[in-house]
């Protein structure tokens, strides 16, 4: 493509797009009531009913708040079969958790000036160039913009993650772009052959867009993304026990999966997954969007350095204007379709984060603070950041499917029943 032409389709895609929200800085501990104060029995008693209940066999949570550990507690069993309980030390696949860390390494070259977050993705992948959209007929057309960086920071590119049933998601299941036999670069080719379920910016999509993020981070880097990220993020926070490939020795220290059956109870995977994910030399693709595996102090300290506006006991991982536009609200007023955007509370979506914008409006909404951002896992994995309160949170369970209810009660323990915390806008 020429310059000029690829200088025409950045300007119409930059006319095209929908207005960023004026970023704002996120709520400041002096514009809020006092910090809440930490009751270690109230969480411990959340923890061990939802073992009591049967919803987990294990759970562990580590809340830091003004630099200091200010609770740790476990309960139940990480492995309830080996007779292992959970501990301090018990690694977990935190699958989705492992966007955020994904995105700090691509806001990392952002800051390099490597690219700009209105630079159409078909400038530097060029594979995604001619993306065209999907109706629910399975009929075709080409989409009415290209798809901005922007949009595959904040799900709204458009690509599928084949869990549905439409045409879109069956597409991208027969592409199988994440399959574990491609490399990033297969990943981005099969991925670019499958249509879009909504033109970008159109809606909110959960997808395969933060595995983009990985392939563009190889691409810009020159570095494996794995590679890369060790060497920007996980060694200087000293995660030395998170990564996508684990030793055979961390096996016995993995948390095990458990299944809900159809009669409610929890039954335990077989490790086959496990294995194929994070212990097979023969593993090609290294997701952004999932893989990691983590220590619950580790991934504390990817969660303090993002309280610490990008830094963490002197070492700068990116600057705090980055941390707080990631923290911020990205999506457009008219991005009204969010799929289950809405049960995460009154939130909106930054980069690679959910970003609380209002008090919880009703008894069952998650507790939790105006400015906070978050995200979870596959299994029920949890973390966020709320600068009002000086407090970082991360929840390690193994329940699948995802269970909003130990999110709703760790939340509850850890702020109160009826915390409202600062107001919103």
């Amino acid at each position: 493509m020429s310059k000029t032409i690829m200088l025409a389709v950045m300007a119409a895609a930059l006319a095209a797009a929908p207005a960023a929200p004026a970023l704002a800085r996120p709520v400041a501990a002096a514009d809020t009531p006092s910090p809440v104060r930490i009751d270690k029995t109230r969480i411990d008693a959340a923890l061990k009913a939802m073992v009591d209940s049967g919803r987990a066999v294990g759970v562990s949570a580590l809340v830091w708040q003004d630099g200091q550990a200010r609770y740790f507690g476990a309960a139940g069993m990480a492995d309830r079969e080996a007779g292992k309980p959970m501990r301090r030390d018990t690694l977990v696949q935190i699958y989705s958790m492992t966007k955020p860390v994904t995105g700090v390494a691509l806001m990392q070259l952002w800051e390099q000036g490597r690219f700009g977050l209105d630079d159409p993705l078909s400038l530097y992948l060029p594979e995604f160039a001619q993306m065209k959209v999907i109706d629910g007929q399975g009929r075709t057309r080409p989409a009415s913009r290209p798809i901005l960086i922007r949009d595959i920071l904040r799900h709204t590119a458009g690509f599928s993650y084949g869990g549905g049933e439409g045409p879109a998601d069956a597409a991208f299941r027969a592409a199988d772009p994440l399959n574990l036999k491609n490399d990033l670069t297969e990943f981005g080719h099969r991925l670019a052959g499958a249509p879009l379920v909504d033109d970008p910016g159109a809606r909110w999509s959960y997808s395969a867009a933060v595995d983009v993020q990985a392939l563009l981070v190889e691409k810009l880097s020159g570095q494996p993304f794995e590679a890369y990220v060790r060497a920007h993020i996980l060694d200087p926070l000293g995660m030395k026990e998170t990564g996508w490939t684990q030793p055979e020795a961390a096996f016995a220290r993995l948390a095990a999966t458990y299944n809900k059956g159809p009669d409610g109870k929890l039954v335990r995977q077989d490790d086959t997954e496990t294995r194929k994910l994070n212990f097979d030399p023969a593993r090609r693709l290294t997701q952004g969007g999932a893989g990691l595996v983590a220590s619950i102090d580790d991934y504390a300290r990817f969660a303090r350095m993002l309280l610490g506006e990008g830094a963490l006991d002197g070492v700068q991982i990116l600057k705090p204007s980055t941390v707080r536009m990631m923290a911020t609200n990205n999506l457009d007023a008219r991005v009204t379709e969010r799929s289950f955007l809405p049960t995460k509370g009154s939130v909106g979506f930054g980069l690679d984060f959910a970003v609380r914008m209002k008090q919880p409006r009703t008894p069952d909404e998650n507790r939790g603070a105006v400015g906070e951002f978050f995200w979870d896992g596959r299994e029920t994995t949890l973390f966020w950041v709320d600068p009002a309160n000086r407090l970082t949170a991360v929840f390690f369970v193994q329940t699948y499917p995802f269970d909003a209810s130990l999110h709703r009660d760790f939340r509850a323990a850890v702020y109160g029943p009826d915390y409202l915390g600062p107001k919103g806008d």
